[in-house]
């Protein structure tokens, strides 16, 4: 993966014929969807096949320009993706981008070495995974089961880099770049003491990373088997949340028809009502444990330098976990009254 250096090199004017020959050569891009997909891309994200090099290009001079030490892929692959979240809109997308490696420099615990081989305990215990099938709409089905966690054996924190890793892997196909993805989360068993885990502190970087800092379509999250005590998880979850994608969850409870509704049954397992066998983790876990050397690579390169850190993004850990020190002593009161 590219570094910092790239943006020498990334325009034909900003240097000479002898620059460019010295210069390594990109990987070409060649575009993987189906014509189903491209049409599909162009009229929900405006992205037309006959302008995508030239917008990437683009987008690639705006980071050179305005933040020339991010550090950043400048791959046409890697920006496509910043692209394609941000519908073409090239000052949303370089946004995204650099909040992209802001969140990565403002919580080392969870990205510092960053790889699947550092989080195999949580992927044994089932705590997230994938979905074997697609649904109808083409979408990978996300499963999270908290319940899986013993907090006991690692923090949340552990978690967290979980989902990432998982997110990072399917934001590599183009085709889940255009049709985003879906998440099932079971809180079935959940507990007060669990749910103390997870305050405002942690609920506003995970919701800021998946609502502003990572180039993925959330298009719905269905929550089954939430106990009482979800109400006040969701209290501390909704401030942060923008209306478009609080519209997006969806509560079932314990009612599987109505899971249905959105998750046919032939994808699910049968824990989940579905026709689809037992849920297996195995084969996620393997695909992602078999691809540690690409992370190794991709990580290894993003890294915000000090020096180009936008001040707007970065917050100190300590700072934040200060002012959400009164949502906490709340949000306990509130999570007992619920429970």
């Amino acid at each position: 993966m590219s570094g910092d250096s790239d943006c020498t090199r990334t325009s034909p004017s900003a240097g000479s014929p002898s620059d460019t020959e010295l210069a390594p050569a990109r990987p070409k891009y060649v575009c993987s969807l189906s014509p189903d997909l491209v049409t599909k891309a162009r009229e929900e994200l405006q992205e037309k096949p006959e302008w995508r090099l030239r917008d990437v290009q683009a987008l690639r001079d705006m980071v050179c320009k305005d933040y020339p030490s991010l550090g950043t892929c400048l791959d046409d692959a890697f920006l496509l993706r910043f692209l394609r979240a941000r519908k073409f809109d090239y000052d949303r997308a370089l946004q995204l981008l650099v909040n992209y490696h802001s969140c990565r420099r403002s919580w080392p615990e969870v990205f510092s070495n960053l790889r699947p081989s550092a989080i195999k305990p949580v992927l044994e215990s089932g705590f997230v995974t994938v979905l074997p099938h697609r649904d109808p709409e083409g979408r990978h089905v996300v499963c999270i089961r908290p319940d899986r966690w013993s907090p006991s054996q690692y923090p949340i924190t552990e978690n967290i880099r979980a989902i990432y890793l998982t997110l990072e892997k399917l934001i590599q196909s183009e085709e889940t770049q255009v049709n985003g993805i879906v998440i099932l989360a079971d809180y079935k068993g959940v507990s007060l003491s669990k749910a103390s885990h997870f305050g405002p502190f942690v609920a506003k970087k995970v919701i800021g990373i998946l609502q502003d800092g990572f180039p993925i379509r959330i298009k719905a999250v269905n929550i089954i088997n939430e106990p009482r005590i979800f109400k006040g998880i969701f209290a501390i979850i909704k401030p942060f949340l923008k209306e478009k994608i609080a519209n997006r969850f969806f509560l079932h409870g314990c009612d599987l028809n109505s899971l249905h509704q959105n998750i046919p049954p032939m994808i699910l397992p049968e824990e989940y009502g579905g026709t689809a066998g037992k849920l297996d983790i195995s084969a996620w876990n393997e695909l992602l444990l078999a691809s540690e050397e690409d992370f190794l690579h991709d990580f290894s390169q993003l890294v915000l330098p000090c020096e180009s850190t936008p001040q707007e993004m970065l917050v100190s850990g300590d700072a934040e976990e200060k002012q959400c020190d009164d949502s906490l002593r709340g949000m306990k009161a509130q999570l007992y009254y619920c429970y």
